[in-house]
């Protein structure tokens, strides 16, 4: 026994000795095969296999193209319409409602306000040409205590407002105002052009001197206010009344026309008329920009034309009634935005408001900005005629779909203030989340200037979702600063006036990146200066 149990000792030591040797080699050969080479390595430990991991890729941060369209807001202060309420307010009611319908402006997506500044031979603002207006006091020339219009183009802009001054040129007040004109009023001291006709009170446009008070009351505002356009509606002559058999016909300018003959004129009477109104938008145009070249210069005529023009159009001929050739002040350039009132439904057929931004398009051959009225006050209205809320945003984008046609619409305005405050059936709001949801700038006027500004210096500080972005200004020439930032891939914007230069900026996430252009008075914008965090 003790023989075997030695020999198979000895067999199994020979085994091991040849398994050791055997794995060796193994051990060997493996490792040379992973050196690539005929030198062993040391041996490497393994690893669990894992997935490779691909390089992250930044987030594109691409700036898109700044959104242009004008969206317009009259504010009517004749008679008290939009504002202020009453002539009985204070001081504080009326800036604190002038205050809420800038907000409702901005609120609802607009990018502009029309003022009405001078309604019949009166000022929404101290002046040495005319009386204070009556519907601030309920007295016409009653000082009220404060600058109306400083008020509002400060208040505007702040809000990245435009503020579009409101003139109208010719007309005087009522019948009913006659006693109650003030002695500065220009009617009072020149009589001799004031008419009498159809129970209103008219300062004659054949008058020189009628042009050049209407002239020189606009170019003081202009040089004493940062207004960005000058604007005017659709009186000239004064529309036939409905009772009496009143037309613009029986205009009593007779004498006048007669001096016009004797002193060798040789146009018939309704074409000596219409020559009256021509030279005076002719006259407008040109001395505005003498006094601010890059100042606007816009008119809202009545919508139709002439009957039949386009065909199927039928309704009062301005061109014939109220002696306004509007369609020549568009063709001669005599205007930097035309915004012919186009108060009637999609569904009307001898008013058809498609058919209406068309034709005004086909005539606009000097491509100046076309931008309809629109009737938002029909809304809900309680009259037979009366517009569904959905009527106005389908105006808007009826208009809208014409912005890529030669001299097409690209933006519009809506009459009045009071039916935007109202906002009877939602129609504002629903522009509001549709339509309006994107904020947008103007379209730029490059007739006017078509160079941009330098672009300017930024700084921002903060992180996250609340920034600073400090402006340094580098142009000469601006007027505003336009600034966007991006959140979750989200666009957002801000536009302040040139004398902000800091600007707060805060958002529900952390802001990808911020964006700041100059932009001046007519709408040129610089380059983009971008900073990322």
């Amino acid at each position: 026994m003790a023989n075997a149990e030695q020999a198979r000792g000895e067999f199994l030591a020979y085994l091991g000795g040849m398994m050791r040797r055997l794995i060796s080699t193994i051990v060997l050969l493996t490792l040379a095969a992973c050196s690539g080479g005929d030198t062993p390595t040391a041996p490497v430990t393994p690893t669990t296999p894992t997935t490779p991991t691909t390089p992250t890729t930044p987030v594109a941060f691409t700036v898109p193209a700044i959104t242009r369209e004008f969206r317009g807001m009259w504010i009517a202060t004749v008679a008290n319409i939009d504002w202020p309420s009453s002539p009985t307010l204070t001081v504080a009611q009326q800036q604190a409602e002038m205050l809420a319908l800038l907000d409702l402006a901005q609120q609802r997506g607009l990018n502009a306000v029309v003022l009405h500044v001078r309604a019949a031979g009166d000022a929404l603002y101290p002046s040495t040409l005319e009386p204070w207006m009556r519907s601030l006091t309920g007295t016409q020339g009653t000082n009220p205590g404060w600058d109306p219009l400083q008020f509002a183009v400060t208040q505007a802009h702040e809000r990245g407002l435009e503020l579009h001054a409101w003139f109208n040129p010719f007309r005087a007040g009522n019948l009913s105002d006659t006693l109650r004109l003030a002695p500065n009023h220009f009617g009072v001291r020149r009589p001799d052009v004031m008419k009498r006709i159809c129970g209103q009170l008219w300062f004659d446009p054949g008058e020189s001197a009628s042009h050049d008070q209407a002239i020189a009351v606009i170019t003081d505002v202009l040089r004493r206010y940062a207004v960005d356009a000058i604007h005017l509606d659709d009186y000239f002559y004064p529309y036939p009344a409905s009772t009496g058999g009143c037309t613009a016909a029986s205009f009593p300018d007779s004498a006048l026309f007669a001096r016009y003959q004797a002193g060798g004129g040789t146009l018939g009477r309704d074409d000596w008329r219409r020559d009256n109104i021509n030279r005076f938008v002719e006259r407008l145009y040109r001395d505005v920009h003498a006094v601010t070249p890059t100042a606007r210069v816009g008119i809202s005529p009545f919508g139709i034309w002439r009957p039949g023009i386009p065909a199927g159009i039928n309704g009062l001929d301005s061109y014939a009634a109220i002696y306004a050739d509007s369609r020549l002040w568009l063709q001669r350039g005599w205007v930097d935005y035309f915004a012919p009132q186009l108060y009637w439904s999609t569904a009307s057929t001898a008013q058809n408001f498609l058919a209406l931004v068309q034709w005004w398009a086909q005539q606009n051959t000097m491509t100046r900005h076309l931008w309809p009225g629109l009737a938002s006050y029909r809304v809900q209205d309680g009259t037979t005629s009366a517009f569904s809320s959905s009527e106005i945003p389908t105006q808007v984008d009826l208009a809208r779909q014409q912005s890529t046609k030669a001299g097409g619409a690209t933006g519009v305005i809506l009459y009045n203030a009071t039916s935007v405050k109202n906002d009877r059936g939602g129609w504002a709001s629903t522009l509001r989340g549709g339509l309006y949801a994107q904020d947008a700038l103007p379209p730029a006027t490059p007739w006017l200037d078509a160079v941009p500004p330098a672009d300017p210096a930024i700084a921002v500080t903060g992180s996250g979702a609340t920034l600073s972005v400090t402006i340094t200004d580098r142009a000469t020439d601006s007027w505003w600063f336009l600034v966007r930032w991006r959140v979750g891939g989200v666009w957002r914007q801000r536009l302040v006036p040139r004398s902000v230069t800091s600007v707060p900026i805060s958002a529900a996430g952390t802001i990808e990146g911020v964006v700041v252009n100059t932009v001046d008075r007519v709408g040129n914008a610089s380059g983009d200066v971008i900073w990322r965090p």
